[in-house]
């Protein structure tokens, strides 16, 4: 077999880029066939990589043998500085013919982006590859989030237990509605997710209910014990979401964006029956599939969410270079 030889990555490597591309979300459509179509095709995923290509700092490398393109790598930068000094590979930042190979890519890509003081490194790679994901593993990356999807049910999922109602919320409900909004950012600022996210200012979040409360592009539901708004879920449109987008976002598919539920509320099944009312919600509205995302390391969610029937597309990968 010819050797590997890696280069750095350039326009004139495009073309052979977008073949991987491809053939990859081809092939992880034959397990996941709701994610979009479109990039099935060569001339999409070029457009994909050229918009990555064309952002401002992006940097990567190409693997070729015996002159054949077999893998490329592709990192961009967020302004952010949420995300630290940060080189982000989008799902159609990298594709390649044999999972070793992204290693080698990442050698390479990753010795500028370190000189280059950029070392929070993210990677959102399909799920439906465990050897790619495994690779990436072996370079000291760990998950952080999870994309996840899930077909919607024929027959209704929710049923409340016992002393819980779920319904539309009034203004009436602003105020509980408000400050769940910040029980998901506080919740994960503490062990064992530890994010950097901080909780906007309560008014901020009353004055956006205020003003958005009949926004009918979001459907929200509340779940009550005993009178008292104890949770709330919203769903919506999976083009009204900024993180499930390209390779990610399937075609006519809906959202569960939101839930929370207040800590001394919680272990009544609240969350469960709320994600349900959603999932429920997607069905009825027409969509034949709704999508969701969690972190990796909020226990809550990664149990509750899968234990719906939501099944991980893409992780997102984390390496910090102390």
């Amino acid at each position: 077999m010819p050797g590997l030889h890696v280069h750095p990555f350039g326009p004139e490597f495009i073309a052979d880029a977008a073949t991987l591309l491809a053939r990859r979300h081809a092939e992880q459509r034959l397990v996941e066939p709701a994610l979009p179509a479109a990039f099935e095709q060569p001339a999409a995923a070029r457009a994909a990589i050229e918009e990555l290509a064309a952002t401002d700092d992006a940097s990567g490398a190409v693997a070729t043998r015996g002159g054949t393109t077999v893998g490329y790598l592709l990192g961009t930068q967020r302004v952010d500085p949420t995300w630290g000094p940060n080189v982000w590979v989008e799902p159609a930042g990298h594709a390649v013919d044999e999972p070793e190979v992204v290693r080698d890519l990442y050698a390479l890509a990753a010795a500028r982006w370190v000189d280059e003081g950029r070392t929070s490194h993210y990677v959102v790679a399909p799920t439906t590859d465990p050897a790619l994901i495994d690779a990436w593993f072996r370079l000291g990356f760990g998950q952080q989030h999870v994309h996840a999807i899930r077909e919607v049910p024929t027959q209704p999922l929710s049923r409340p237990p016992p002393g819980l109602l779920i319904r539309r919320p009034t203004r009436d409900d602003i105020d509980a509605l408000a400050r769940l909004e910040l029980v998901l950012p506080e919740h994960q600022q503490r062990s064992p997710v530890f994010s950097s996210l901080a909780p906007p200012p309560l008014g901020e979040v009353r004055a956006e209910w205020d003003e958005d409360f009949d926004n009918p592009a979001f459907a929200t539901f509340v779940a009550l014990v005993d009178g008292r708004v104890v949770g709330s879920a919203i769903g919506c449109s999976v083009e009204e979401s900024g993180l499930h987008t390209g390779l990610t976002r399937p075609d006519n598919a809906a959202h569960l964006g939101f839930a929370a539920v207040f800590e001394d509320a919680r272990g009544r099944g609240a969350g469960t029956a709320l994600g349900a009312t959603v999932i429920d919600w997607a069905s009825a509205e027409g969509y034949p599939a709704i999508v969701t995302d969690w972190r990796a390391t909020n226990l809550l969610s990664s149990r509750t969410w899968p234990k719906l029937g939501f099944r991980p597309t893409f992780l997102r990968l984390f390496r910090a270079i102390a």
